[in-house]
């Protein structure tokens, strides 16, 4: 209806969106409640965020989900990294190591798609 469309443009900077995309948004603002960002300025700059980060899924997890899944495998990687603090002890008894690159197999589903397109 007309009174919902500007309901939901009038809470997120004028931008009709979607259910899963207002939880979105809403996480960042929780994400950002510590910051000195002033409370209204919040959720346009959540709007921004979570915009952008659409707009690099629709850029490279559409066209080429393989890479869009390492890109965001590694992030979360390099988030849990940060959290977990190494004592000496485990420093010490070694890790894991990779025993083969999943680069061969991506650069064979982009060349084969490039020959499908």
């Amino acid at each position: 209806t007309p009174e919902y469309i500007n309901r939901v443009r009038s809470k997120y900077s004028g931008k009709l969106i979607c259910g899963l995309c207002a939880d979105a948004v809403e996480e960042e603002i929780e994400k950002m409640s510590n910051s000195d960002v002033v409370v209204a300025k919040r959720r346009e700059e959540a709007v921004k965020v979570h915009m952008g980060a659409c707009a690099r899924f629709n850029k490279l997890g559409r066209s080429y989900p393989l890479l869009y899944q390492a890109e965001a495998v590694k992030e979360m990687l390099k988030k849990r990294s940060k959290k977990i603090v190494r004592d000496t002890k485990s420093s010490e008894k070694g890790g894991l190591s990779r025993s083969s690159s999943c680069m061969p197999a991506l650069a064979k589903e982009l060349k084969d798609r490039a020959l499908v397109n």
